[in-house]
């Protein structure tokens, strides 16, 4: 089990070129993330969700994605409350208090999924989340220590030398922690190092002598992780200003799904940009593009907040083309109905109204993975659907996919204004280069191609500085003991 001393330190990309150095050494390796809390989810074949990152691990294990690597998801609707997916299915929406109190009630749910992935694999690479050193979260805990020891599964801990304290960091957690807890930390890396990892060599002996974990490697910087889909919402702050098409999207307060703009930030005629709250949308924007949202109204109410309602009909004035993807779909149509209450208090509000368009959030919960074309180029894309609600009106006779079984989207009359429920479009090579073509820009990425590659780079950038050897050791040992 992978677990850090605080929230991105590197243990989600970690994992992932971990699994792909032990599968390239012939073992049959499965992620697994006992609790997540991202609004950054994928789907299973089988028509659940999980977190991004363990999609990502699993891909780097090259095996298909089960609703068990991840058996509990925490995806945050507010300040205080979170929709609760449990082995891929809404379980409840509960506030911090009430999760913490049913936690007692996952730890069942956890040890069946662990129990269905370890009898998959020679090796289980398990991704901890925040840090164990939260003893005040020690109480029921299912993410870190909580889980290792029902398990009985031994901790390598990782320190992030980038943000700085990482010898307090590693020797704080290491007085924090119970004796038992101490002792199942089997040794320690470094990640995040910028320059020659030698030179911490005196800081690595501090810390073996502080606590007495070994050291398994200490890491460089990976400049190529931008070419992995990211995780969390953090990293949506820095833009890229290459291109002649200029992408600007506004980063609302829920957004979710956010790796689909991802092939877009990788291609060198685009320029994408995030709009952070409080900031204007600016006037030259080619395309504004409304991403997903884990709370459509609430989210709705914060982009009109930040007065981005004013800025995108001046867009639209100038001629400008916006696309909103899911919950971005949904905030561009008339009317946003939630009758039963499925997002807070039930009622209806006025939706931005640049699509004829109504929805009506419902209790059922789409999760399905999809393949189909996109219908003014006629090129295919792949994606998947996550959401709830149903849409509908005069613009959906002109949609903006079609999946074979059933249409998806919107188009206003003119062509200015489009949507759709479909994830990860961008990601389709083709449909990206259509879609590029129209704005005169000329697309030059591969995608997936990339994103193979990175991994392919990640892995053997972890066997160059961590001893892999030594991790297999420390994961074989379980097994002897048991």
């Amino acid at each position: 089990m992978i677990q850090g001393t605080g929230s991105n330190v590197g243990k989600s990309v970690l994992v992932a070129g971990l699994a792909r150095a032990f599968t390239r050494r012939g073992l049959s390796v499965q992620p697994f993330k006992p609790q997540n809390m991202s609004n950054n989810a994928a789907v299973t074949a089988d028509g659940g969700e999980i977190g991004r990152a363990q999609a990502l691990q699993a891909r780097g294990a090259k095996v298909a994605l089960s609703v068990h690597m991840n058996p509990v998801l925490l995806k945050p609707e507010s300040d205080s409350g979170s929709q609760v997916i449990v082995q891929g299915k809404r379980f409840g929406t509960l506030r911090g208090a009430e999760f913490g109190r049913q936690k007692g009630t996952l730890i069942q749910y956890v040890m069946e999924s662990f129990a269905e992935i370890e009898s998959r694999a020679d090796l289980v690479l398990v991704e901890g989340a925040g840090s164990p050193a939260e003893i005040n979260l020690r109480s029921g805990d299912i993410a870190n220590m909580g889980f290792a020891e029902a398990a009985d599964v031994p901790v390598v801990l990782c320190g992030d030398i980038d943000r700085g304290g990482v010898i307090a960091s590693l020797v704080g957690t290491h007085a924090v922690l119970e004796i038992g807890e101490v002792n199942r930390i089997k040794s320690f890396l470094i990640n995040k190092f910028r320059g020659e990892p030698s030179l911490f060599d005196r800081g690595v002996t501090a810390i073996e002598e502080k606590t007495g974990w070994p050291c398994n490697g200490v890491v460089p910087w990976f400049a190529q992780v931008m070419d992995l889909p990211a995780e969390d919402a953090l990293d949506l702050s820095e833009s890229t200003c290459r291109g002649k098409l200029k992408v600007v999207v506004p980063v609302i307060s829920r957004i979710a799904n956010f790796d689909d703009l991802d092939p877009l930030r990788m291609e060198a005629e685009v320029s994408l940009e995030f709009v952070l709250p409080g900031e204007v949308l600016p006037a030259d924007a080619d395309v504004i593009l409304l991403p997903g949202t884990k709370s459509t109204i609430g989210d709705l109410a914060f982009f009109r907040a930040q007065g981005w309602d004013i800025d995108l009909y001046g867009h639209v004035r100038r001629g400008g083309q916006v696309l909103g993807i899911c919950g971005g779909y949904q905030m561009l149509g008339k009317v946003i109905a939630d009758p039963e209450g499925i997002e807070g208090e039930a009622g209806t509000v006025e939706g931005l109204g640049l699509l004829d368009v109504e929805t009506v959030l419902t209790a059922h919960k789409e999760t399905t993975e999809k393949t189909g074309l996109h219908v003014p180029s006629g090129e295919s894309v792949t994606g998947y659907e996550i959401h709830v609600g149903r849409t509908s009106g005069p613009d959906c006779e002109r949609p903006f996919v079609d999946l074979r079984d059933h249409v998806d989207g919107a188009t206003s009359k003119n062509g200015q204004i489009s949507g759709c429920y479909m994830h990860g479009i961008f990601g389709s090579d083709a449909f990206r280069a259509a879609f590029l073509k129209g704005f005169g820009a000329v697309s030059q990425l591969g995608y997936e191609h990339r994103v193979e590659r990175a991994l392919d780079a990640l892995a053997d950038h972890l066997e160059q500085h961590l001893d892999l050897d030594a991790l297999w050791e420390i994961a074989r040992s379980r097994t002897l003991d048991n």
